[in-house]
C-alpha cells in the first residue's frame, strides 16, 4: 500500500497539466478577445457593426454588377442599447449559407483568392453578430431574397461559441417587397456620438470614395441624410489572379508542393503562379539545379529551399494588374468635389507597383480652400480598397509618409515632421489584391517600403499641382492689392494731370480708369443641368481692357 502512495506521488506534474488542455474554438477565442476586432468601447462598436455590414453589401452590389442602394437606420432601444438595421439591393444570398455567413467565424469567399476586395478575412459581419448577441442576448435577424421569382427567407440566428457553428432560433418565409437584396438586423451595446469617429463621418467618407453608391442613413435622432452618387458607372470588375513567385515563402511553397495535382515540377510553377509560362519555369529548375520533370511529391525541404533561391535569380513580370479595380483620377475628384466644398480639387493615381508579390495601386487627391477650415491641421482620409480608416492614425503607414513629405513648398505650414496645418483635406487610397493591415481590426496599413515610396509619390504629384495654385492665387491677391492702391490714388493724380495739362479731371479719370488691369477671382457656376458636376470652382481671370475709341487713340 505504501509503494503504491509512493508511485502516485512520483508521477510527473505534465500529466496532471495534460488534462487541462483542450481546444479553443475561433469564436470562443474572439469572445474574450473582441478588442482585437475594433470592438473595444460602446462608441467604437457601432460603427464596426455598420462598417462590416456595409461593406458586405458594396462588395456583393459590385460583383453582381448593380448599382448599389444602401440603407442604413439606427434606432435607440434604451441607454447604450441600440438596433441596427441594414439594407441593401445586392444579388441576396442563397439560403442554406444565410447561417454560416453570419453566424460562423473565419467563414466566407475571400480568404482564398487574390483579387482586390474590402473584405479579406471572413471574420466581419460574423464579429459584429457575436459582440451583439455577448451584450444584448438577442440574435440577429436576416431578411434575403435572390430573385423575384423565389420567396424572401427570414433567419434569426445566434452563435454557438464552442464549437464556431450557427445556431438557428428561427427560420420562415416572409413577404419582402424588394425583388433583390439583403436586410441585416443587429441589436448591441453602443454610444452614438457625432465627430471625426463616427458612424456619420464614416458614411460620408464611403460616399467620397465610392461616388457610385447612393446612401440613405437615418441617424438615432431621426435625422435623414441622403448621399446620393455622382456617376452611374461601377468600378471596373476585378479578376483573380494566382499568386506571384516573388511573394512565395519557403513554408507556403512547401504546402503547395504537398497538395498540387500537377505531375511535374515544371507544370507545377506554370499552374500555380501568374507570369510563369513554360520556358521561365524550366530557366526556374536550371537555376534551382532540379530536373523539371522532378514529381512535386519529391521536393525535399533541402531542394524547396534551392526551388526559391531559383525563383529570386530568375526575371519574372510584375504581376498582371487587372485584379484591381482602383477608382481613377476623374472619379477620385468628383467624389471629392460631391462632399467637400473647396475652391480647388487635384487627384492623381500611380502605375500599379508590387509587394511581396501582391500588386497595389496608389491614389492620392486634395481639396483646397472654400469652405475648409484655415487654421488647423490637414484633415486626412485614409482609404484601403475603398474603404474609410478612421482609427489608429499614427499608426498607420500612410500618414508616416504624409508627415515625412515636405509641404512648405506647396503652400502649407508645417513643423519639422509632422502633418501640415491648413485649409486642406488629403485623399490617400490603397487597391490591393491584400491589404497589409497591422491587426484584424483592418485601421492601419503596416510600414512596407514599397508602399511608403509610392504613397510619398503620390502626395508629392498633388503637392506640386497644389503649389501652383497657391502660388497664383498669392500673384493674383498680389496685382489686385496693387491695382487697389493705384486706383485709390486715380483722383489725386487726374487733379495734378488737369492742372499740367489744362484737360477735364473728368476725361483723366476716364482715361486712367480705362488704363486700369485689375485681376480679380471669379466663381464659374457649372452646368445645373449636369448631375455630376453641381459644385463650383474657383478660377483665376482678369478684366478685360475695354477697347479703344478713335478719341483715345
Amino acid at each position: 500500500m505504501a509503494k503504491q502512495e509512493s508511485e502516485l506521488k512520483e508521477t510527473p506534474i505534465a500529466y496532471e497539466l495534460a488534462k487541462r488542455q483542450k481546444e479553443i474554438s475561433v469564436a470562443e477565442f474572439f469572445t474574450k478577445n473582441r478588442h482585437l476586432l475594433g470592438f473595444d468601447n460602446k462608441r467604437k462598436a457601432l460603427l464596426m457593426a455598420v462598417k462590416e455590414a456595409v461593406d458586405n453589401s458594396l462588395d456583393a452590389c459590385e460583383e453582381a454588377r448593380v448599382l448599389p442602394e444602401i440603407s442604413i437606420e439606427i434606432i435607440e432601444m434604451s441607454e447604450f442599447k441600440y438596433r441596427v438595421v441594414i439594407e441593401d439591393n445586392g444579388p441576396g444570398i442563397v439560403k442554406k449559407q444565410i447561417p454560416n455567413i453570419f453566424a460562423k467565424l473565419l467563414y466566407g469567399s475571400k480568404f482564398h483568392t487574390l483579387k482586390q476586395a474590402r473584405g479579406q478575412q471572413g471574420i466581419g459581419i460574423s464579429a459584429a453578430v457575436l459582440y451583439g448577441q455577448l451584450t444584448t442576448g438577442r440574435p440577429v435577424k436576416i431578411t434575403s431574397r435572390v430573385s423575384k421569382k423565389e420567396p424572401s427567407f427570414y433567419y434569426e440566428l445566434n452563435i454557438d461559441t464552442q464549437n464556431n457553428k450557427p445556431t438557428i432560433v428561427k427560420e420562415e418565409t416572409v413577404e419582402w417587397a424588394k425583388e433583390h437584396g439583403t436586410k441585416v438586423e443587429i441589436d448591441l451595446e453602443a454610444e452614438y456620438l457625432k465627430g471625426k469617429q463616427s458612424v456619420d463621418e464614416y458614411l460620408k467618407q464611403t460616399a467620397v470614395i465610392n461616388p457610385h453608391v447612393t446612401i440613405i442613413y437615418t441617424n438615432p435622432k431621426s435625422e435623414q441624410v441622403i448621399y446620393a452618387r455622382a456617376t452611374d458607372k461601377l468600378p471596373d470588375e476585378a479578376k483573380e489572379i494566382k499568386p506571384h513567385p516573388y511573394g512565395i515563402e519557403l513554408g507556403m511553397l512547401m504546402d503547395k508542393l504537398r497538395w498540387t495535382e500537377s505531375r511535374t515540377l515544371q507544370s507545377f510553377l506554370t499552374s500555380e503562379f501568374s507570369r510563369v509560362g513554360p520556358g521561365t519555369a524550366k530557366e526556374i529548375c536550371e537555376h534551382a539545379a532540379i530536373l523539371p520533370n522532378t514529381k512535386p511529391v519529391q521536393v525535399s525541404r533541402d531542394m524547396a529551399e534551392k526551388l526559391l533561391q531559383g525563383i529570386q535569380k530568375t526575371k519574372i513580370i510584375a504581376p498582371p494588374t487587372d485584379c484591381l479595380s482602383p477608382i481613377g483620377e476623374e472619379l477620385l475628384e468628383k467624389g471629392l468635389r460631391k462632399e467637400i466644398r473647396a475652391e480647388f480639387y487635384c487627384a492623381t493615381s500611380r502605375a500599379p507597383s508590387v509587394y511581396r508579390g501582391n500588386p497595389f495601386i496608389i491614389e492620392a487627391g486634395i481639396a483646397y480652400g472654400g469652405e475648409i477650415p484655415k487654421e488647423e491641421r490637414a484633415n486626412i482620409l485614409r482609404f484601403a480598397n475603398r474603404v474609410p480608416l478612421l482609427y489608429q492614425e499614427g499608426a498607420c503607414a500612410m500618414t508616416s509618409s504624409l508627415m515625412e513629405t515636405s509641404w512648405k513648398p506647396y503652400g502649407l505650414q508645417q513643423s519639422g515632421d509632422s502633418i501640415p496645418v491648413g485649409p486642406v483635406v488629403i485623399v490617400v487610397h490603397m487597391a490591393s489584391v491584400w491589404v497589409p493591415f497591422t491587426s484584424e481590426s483592418k485601421e492601419a496599413i503596416a510600414h512596407y517600403p514599397e508602399i511608403i515610396k509610392e504613397l510619398k509619390l503620390a502626395l508629392q504629384e498633388c503637392g506640386r499641382l497644389l503649389g501652383t495654385y497657391v502660388r497664383k492665387k498669392y500673384r493674383i491677391s498680389e496685382q489686385i492689392e496693387r491695382a487697389n492702391m493705384f486706383e485709390r490714388y486715380i483722383p489725386e493724380i487726374a487733379d495734378s494731370l488737369s492742372v499740367l495739362t489744362k484737360e477735364k479731371k473728368e476725361k483723366i479719370m476716364q482715361g486712367l480708369q480705362k488704363m486700369l488691369v485689375k485681376p480679380e477671382i471669379r466663381k464659374e457656376i457649372t452646368d445645373e443641368s449636369d448631375p455630376d458636376d453641381k459644385l463650383c470652382r474657383m478660377e483665376f481671370t482678369k478684366q478685360e481692357q475695354p477697347e479703344k475709341t478713335e478719341e483715345d487713340q
